[in-house]
């Protein structure tokens, strides 16, 4: 090691690549073999009898607004799950995007309990805080674009 490069601080000690019996291979240049192994399987692991049995069946999905009818509502006051939660966020989104905005304020107030007769103050308990709070920031943004406000 060179004397005047010997300060502690940046004192590092560097190792060739070729010393180390790691399966991590070289940091640089050509790929190890296990590697490149890897990487052919992955590639080839389906044939193309396969993909174009899958290619046949696939049907893309189109989002036109739609996604508020695929929700049950009322929610009730159990507690909502992420996925559930995160469904009535990207409908309103959806209906908000398509400005379609009295059906997306609409669809808040009946997501929340709003619409409902009885009014026993359990409005959207099963949601958390910050879904109950992007709801009805989409309600008031709803809201304001149909005319409401």
């Amino acid at each position: 090691m060179d004397p005047d490069l010997d300060s502690g601080l940046f004192g590092i000690q560097l190792s060739d690549s070729e010393d180390s019996n790691n399966d991590t291979g070289p940091a640089e240049g050509n790929p190890s073999k296990k590697q490149e192994a890897n990487t052919t399987t992955d590639r080839t692991a389906q044939s193309e009898e396969e993909f174009q049995a899958v290619r046949k069946e696939y049907k893309v999905k189109i989002e036109d607004g739609e996604i508020w009818k695929t929700i049950r509502l009322p929610l009730g006051p159990e507690r909502i799950p992420k996925p559930e939660a995160q469904a009535l966020l990207h409908a309103v989104e959806e209906l908000y995007f398509f400005r379609r905005y009295t059906e997306g304020a609409q669809f808040v107030k009946a997501a929340l309990g709003e619409n409902r007769d009885d009014s026993n103050g359990s409005i959207g308990l099963g949601l958390d805080d910050d879904t109950r709070n992007l709801l009805r920031y989409y309600e008031r943004k709803c809201d304001e674009k149909a005319g409401h406000i």
